[in-house]
């Protein structure tokens, strides 16, 4: 069955909610901006139990928040956000159940399989999550790198996916283009998820209701979690409360 999947968005040092696709050197739409720090929101999820939830550093300056958020819930998080062969065992040591990486995979918009065996080594595949957030092209959807502001060639279809579920343990998909704005998940590519996808896979992007969980778990028979961001009340949003996110997990 679908589940509900907590996050920590991270950006300039603080915990926001942005429109994913706006998100550039400059700066970034904000919907929500907390007057708490990472600490706080990991507390929450630690004291409800939530596991499996992603710690997303939005460019730099969020280091301090982010093994904020690790040290308070260790082993419940996932981090990503400038994870490379250098750092990542830091941030397992820290406290981070898998570390979450995409930009370093790509060289020139083009995969580097010599990359990713680099930081399995310092990882596992086991404790490796594969972010393959994407942005919608004439050839479907394509994973977008560098604040989801680079479209590479590598396209979200069954064969790379295939391929990559061998060598980590997750996928975390953004879908960018709908990312933050609330106005409904990308249907095709969730189902498209839980048609190709034999390893846990999480979706991001667009939800806004209680029944988008629902909807998830109809077009990916339950193979496909989602992550509810600007809809959710600890988020200031009015779509639907954490407490109904609770509910549905424990069903």
């Amino acid at each position: 069955m679908t589940k509900f999947r907590p996050c920590i968005d991270l950006h300039q040092g603080q915990v926001k909610q942005i429109v994913g696709g706006s998100l550039n050197e400059q700066g970034a739409t904000t919907n929500f901006v907390s007057a708490h720090d990472a600490a706080y929101y990991a507390n929450i999820y630690r004291e409800q139990g939530l596991t499996g939830g992603h710690v997303i550093a939005l460019g730099p300056g969020n280091q301090e928040q982010a093994l904020l958020a690790l040290k308070t819930w260790p082993g419940g998080l996932q981090f990503g956000g400038g994870v490379n062969h250098e750092n990542a065992s830091a941030f397992l040591e820290a406290g981070a159940s898998h570390v979450i990486v995409t930009s370093y995979l790509f060289d020139g918009g083009r995969f580097s399989f010599e990359k990713l065996e680099s930081i399995k080594k310092e990882t596992s595949a086991e404790r490796l999550v594969l972010d393959l957030s994407c942005r919608r092209t004439d050839k479907g959807w394509q994973i977008a790198t560098d604040r989801w502001q680079t479209i590479t060639d590598t396209v979200i279809n069954q064969a790379t996916l295939n391929e990559l579920e061998h060598h980590c343990a997750e996928f975390l998909i953004h879908a960018a283009d709908v990312e933050g704005l609330q106005a409904g998940i990308d249907q095709e590519l969730v189902a498209l998820l839980g048609e190709i996808c034999t390893i846990p896979v999480t979706y991001a992007g667009g939800a806004r209701c209680l029944d988008d969980l629902k909807l998830v778990n109809q077009l990916s028979a339950g193979k496909v979690d989602l992550t509810i961001g600007s809809a959710l009340d600890i988020f200031g949003g009015e779509g639907v409360t954490l407490k109904e996110c609770i509910h549905w997990n424990q069903r």
